[in-house]
């Protein structure tokens, strides 16, 4: 394996580059859409490419690594519904903490200011 100014290395006689995740997004937009499309087609009519991207880090990738195009391709395809739902629901009850929060501090601050 010949390395090339950290771009990349040939492998099988062809050129394999690297680059991070976020790099590669804005290629692999027709994968993350097709993927969307999947999930519309079982039910799931909210789903966004960018959530999907979201998950991908989170759950897949564990932030932004050094990938090839084609695994970052193969993660976008193979990634279950189960792992995105389970994304989701984690996601929406944080949101909702976060709210619920919010909620308890606005009323303690009127109840503070009532007895002022």
């Amino acid at each position: 394996m010949t390395s090339i100014h950290n771009e990349g290395h040939i492998k099988g006689g062809m050129f394999v580059k690297e680059k991070t995740i976020q790099e590669w997004k804005s290629i692999v937009t027709p994968a993350l859409f097709s993927k969307q499309s999947d999930f519309k087609l079982i039910g799931y009519s909210d789903v966004t490419m960018e959530e999907i991207w979201s998950c991908l880090e989170a759950k897949v990738w564990k932030g932004n690594p050094t990938m090839r195009l084609h695994e970052v391709v193969q993660d976008i395809f193979h990634l279950p519904t189960a792992t995105y739902m389970s994304y989701i629901t984690v996601n929406a009850l944080k949101v909702d903490e976060d709210d619920l929060m919010s909620s308890i501090q606005a009323i303690n601050e009127g109840e503070q200011q009532q007895k002022s």
